[in-house]
């Protein structure tokens, strides 16, 4: 027999971010304590709103399957001694409740095995649920104590319901005892609402207003913002974070529209956004789909019906209005001067107390990105020029009280300022990529700067010994190490990683910019490159670790080649005469490791056999035809045409020859053959067949 199984946790107000995870929690609490029971059961469906979380599960066994326990004993030469039982024995027999002659035997061990009827799962309940308060507290770091009670939750509990089919399981916790009573919405439907059965609870919910199911009700959200910008001719920005926060803000949703002055236009729509969205977790609403002309209108989602709806309209733009009041306040404030103008403030901001001030960082970035467009052949008096006024928005007004803003102002105040559309452009960019999945800067300046920004903090933290720990990166230096790579990648920049933290770190004012700085700079960014490139899908296949550390053997320093020594070797391991060549480079390898210093080039005249003159030849040729390609791939799918020399050399041809000449000669061979096998990345690195290694 089964029946469905409800189980709903009413509290006070839950805090947004945490209402979808502590649904969850409770869903994959109890699944997993039915499951260890052996308690079957069907579908899960979870329900949470502002003011409940609940599960409800389909056709729970109302029993344990018949239980057997297992016991192992005492070992057998220690159980018997001349046939007799030692108390060891008895011990174990009387413990499990028989006699010794009724154990058997199991591992070379007494065993003891006893079926036993499943328990009742109502009678299970109150345990699984223990179980699973225990797991979701984990997920809140403080959590409430309320009333006179020792119980914690997040906020305090109100009531809770628990049926099994149509009985009442008996919990009792927070002070409560479990009922089939749940609440329909605060101010709609206050009234209890009893349950004959869990199957009644969406549908009970939703007559007392209350939309229980998570998904469904974004969903409606989603369409109800969507259908309010449309009357408006409107296009809503729909920010995914936001739906999420909102929707775990009301039970019953019901969007509507209301508006602010259009003089507050003048402000740029980055800053209407972060008020109007982040302050107030309102939609906003654009004339166009890609939502660069912000109109007037905004949509917020109240959790009522109101019988007056323009109260509350006229209360949401009440609380608008002086918000964009100060905003608009601060911009007309801060264009009373050029940008340049913020400068010198910069200097009384302290960036590090180990490495200066805004403005000590904003001078070696100008450096920095000065060397970086010599090296790219980029303007470096337009690049030093944005450089310098790229940090001068941290000290106005309007960053100040939006610091998610930085960067993005300071374009808009270049522009204002009369600088030209490529400075003002880089100077709103520089911080990209914020994270992973934005993108980089669109602009060649804007790229140089970001490179150099991301540099100087990496080099900066690092010089002064605070680089990040396994579970600490209070600097975010691995999200910029990821930046410092995808700029080079995506943009296609062919610079050099070494040489470009050394110029980075020469900058720093701490003292510790050695070699082994340099170092630990270099491997922390090329760990993050392995963790950006393995794994990732390329033409059907992942590319693997060993890949990866075939190319990282070559000590290659350029972000951009090294992707194309990596995806070329990625295609080349699927060729067939791929695994053995690295097992043949490795073997090549352990020879000249044994020789030792091999010295000296091939001397043709010495080739005594036919196998070593047809390997000399056909190496020789490659080399020449390599070195008018410069593309990996085709190197190294021209490099398998050496399968068949090199397997008639180690079949043909003894290398240690007690000639020393003929011996010196044919290690020569096996080093240019090991060079060549190196000239995109090391085959040695790749898996190869254990019997070519043979």
């Amino acid at each position: 027999m089964s029946c469905d199984l409800l189980l709903e946790i009413g509290t006070e107000d839950l805090p947004a971010r945490y209402v979808q995870p502590l649904a969850e929690a409770l869903r994959d609490g109890l699944c997993k304590g039915l499951t260890t029971r052996g308690i079957a059961h069907a579908g899960v469906r979870i329900f949470a709103t502002p003011r409940r979380i609940a599960t409800l599960i389909d056709a729970v066994a109302e029993r344990q399957n018949e239980q057997t326990v297992e016991r192992l004993g005492p070992a057998l030469t220690a159980a018997f001694r001349d046939g007799q039982p030692t108390p060891a024995a008895l011990g174990f027999a009387k413990s499990c409740g028989v006699q010794v002659s009724a154990l058997g035997q199991k591992d070379g061990k007494l065993y003891f095995a006893k079926k036993t009827p499943g328990r009742a799962t109502a009678e299970l309940l109150p345990e699984i649920f223990e179980d699973t308060l225990k797991a979701m507290d984990a997920l809140v770091p403080k959590r409430m104590r309320w009333g006179s009670g020792e119980g914690t939750f997040v906020r305090p509990v109100q009531w809770l319901v628990c049926l099994l089919g149509g009985e009442v399981v008996p919990l009792a916790r927070f002070g409560l005892s479990a009922s089939n009573v749940t609440y329909g919405h605060r101010f709609h439907a206050p009234a209890a609402i009893p349950l004959r059965a869990p199957a009644d609870y969406p549908a009970a919910l939703t007559a007392a207003k209350v939309w229980a199911d998570i998904d469904s009700r974004r969903a409606e959200i989603r369409r109800q913002v969507q259908a309010q910008a449309a009357a408006l001719g409107g296009h809503a920005r729909i920010c995914e974070a936001l739906l999420d926060e909102v929707t775990a803000l009301v039970e019953w949703p019901v969007a509507i529209t209301g508006h602010f002055e259009p003089h507050f236009l003048e402000l740029p729509p980055e800053v209407i956004v972060a008020t109007v969205e982040t302050n107030q977790r309102y939609f906003t609403v654009f004339h166009d789909v890609e939502q660069t002309v912000l109109t007037n209108a905004f949509i917020t989602v109240c959790n009522i019906e109101s019988r007056d709806v323009a109260q509350v309209i006229a209360g949401n733009e009440r609380v608008v209005r002086p918000r964009l009041s100060d905003a608009l306040f601060f911009w007309q404030q801060d264009l009373k001067q050029p940008l340049a103008a913020y400068l010198p403030g910069l200097d009384r901001v302290t960036f590090h107390k180990d490495l200066g001030s805004i403005g000590d960082k904003a001078r070696r970035l100008r450096d920095l990105a000065a060397s970086i467009a010599a090296a790219l052949g980029v303007d470096k008096a337009a690049v030093a020029h944005a450089a310098t006024l790229c940090k001068a928005d941290l000290v106005t007004k309007m960053v100040y009280e939006f610091p998610e803003l930085q960067g993005l102002m300071g374009g808009y105040y270049a522009a204002k300022s009369g600088e030209g559309a490529e400075v003002s452009q880089a100077i709103r960019e520089h911080y990209l990529p914020t994270q992973q999945g934005t993108p980089i800067p669109s602009t060649r300046i804007g790229q140089i700067l970001a490179l150099a920004d991301k540099l100087d903090t990496l080099a900066g933290i690092f010089a002064i010994g605070q680089k990040p720990s396994a579970s600490k990166d209070p600097y975010a230096l691995r999200r910029a190490a990821l930046g410092v790579l995808r700029i080079c990648l995506e943009a296609e920049l062919p610079l050099d990683l070494r040489t470009l933290l050394s110029a980075a770190l020469a900058l720093q004012p701490a003292s510790a910019r050695s070699d082994a700085v340099l170092r630990e700079l270099e491997d922390f960014i090329f760990e993050r490159l392995r963790a950006h490139l393995v794994g990732r899908n390329v033409d059907g296949r992942d590319i693997t670790a060993e890949t990866f550390e075939a190319v990282r053997a070559m000590d290659v320093t350029q972000p951009l080649d090294f992707l194309r020594r990596l995806l070329a070797v990625h295609a080349f391991v699927a060729e067939t005469a791929a695994p053995d060549l690295a097992a043949a480079n490795k073997r090549v390898r352990n020879i000249l490791r044994q020789a030792g210093t091999v010295a000296g080039a091939v001397d043709p005249a010495r080739l005594a056999l036919d196998a070593e003159r047809v390997l000399f030849e056909r190496m020789n040729a490659l080399e020449a035809e390599n070195a008018r390609i410069g593309d990996y791939r085709t190197r190294l799918v021209n490099l398998a045409a050496l399968r068949a020399p090199v397997d008639a050399f180690f079949d043909e041809v003894m290398v240690n020859v007690d000639d020393a000449a003929l011996r010196a000669n044919r290690l020569a061979l096996l080093a240019q053959l090991d060079r060549l096998c190196r000239s995109v990345a090391d085959l040695a690195c790749l898996p190869g067949r254990t019997d070519a290694a043979a």
